[in-house]
């Protein structure tokens, strides 16, 4: 596909067939997406290709929990987990036990460890330049160097057909998913991905225009163009 197309529509695919992904298109979405920009070129991210059935199982399970606490704040009308506090997060918004107890049916959630593919995109911690620290709010920085990554596989997966979505809900569960996969400790979670054939090809997306978000020298600036 043109560039232009693959980025113009590869929307958050959650429902697949059945049909499996073979490990050369796998291989063949990693080799291209390898090639994303990261700080300092350290590339510091690792892939963990999750197949055994039960550690599937027990990922979906981790999952789900993230999932209620996500729906928890979606209930009570917020943003889940936002730095509203002046740019910070100053402590749980909900009762977050009383929402892991809470049942939030989703059929992508529920079903998660049937999904054809199934990778853990983790963070190493310190090849990360994180220049917005010691700033008083919430830092988001770390994360250029890892994304590009992310997305550069979602954009792989789209060329060849696929869907997929990168979540973060697994996070939530981020000591219990390193026990479990032997992650060390200077290794973070970045997000879960799940790739494999879409059930419907959505090509139409919805986006706000430029001129929504873009202005000219200042924040209060003329809309762009």
């Amino acid at each position: 596909m043109e560039l232009r197309d693959v980025m113009r529509t590869t929307p958050a695919t959650r429902d697949f067939t059945d049909e499996p992904v073979t490990d050369e298109q796998l291989f063949a979405i990693l080799d291209v997406a390898r090639f994303a920009p990261s700080g300092g070129n350290r590339q510091a991210w690792r892939v963990i290709v999750l197949r055994d059935d039960e550690t599937r199982r027990r990922i979906r399970d981790l999952y789900v929990l993230g999932w209620r606490e996500y729906m928890a704040h979606v209930a009570a009308g917020l943003v889940a987990f936002a730095p509203i506090d002046h740019g910070s997060w100053s402590g749980p918004a909900v009762d977050l036990e009383q929402a892991r107890a809470t049942p939030s049916p989703l059929p992508f959630a529920d079903h998660l460890d049937q999904v054809p593919v199934l990778l853990l995109l983790l963070a190493e911690l310190s090849g990360l330049a994180v220049l917005d620290n010691g700033l008083g709010r919430q830092s988001i920085i770390g994360g250029a160097s890892v994304f590009p990554f992310g997305h550069n596989l979602l954009l792989a997966a789209r060329d060849l057909g696929l869907g997929g979505v990168m979540t973060t809900a697994l996070a939530r569960q981020e000591p219990a998913v390193k026990e479990l996969l032997g992650i060390p400790d200077d290794f973070a979670i970045a997000g879960l991905l799940a790739l494999g054939h879409p059930v419907k090809q959505i090509t139409r997306l919805r986006r706000s225009a430029v001129d929504e978000f873009t202005t000219v020298d200042r924040f209060d600036g003329r809309a762009f163009p």
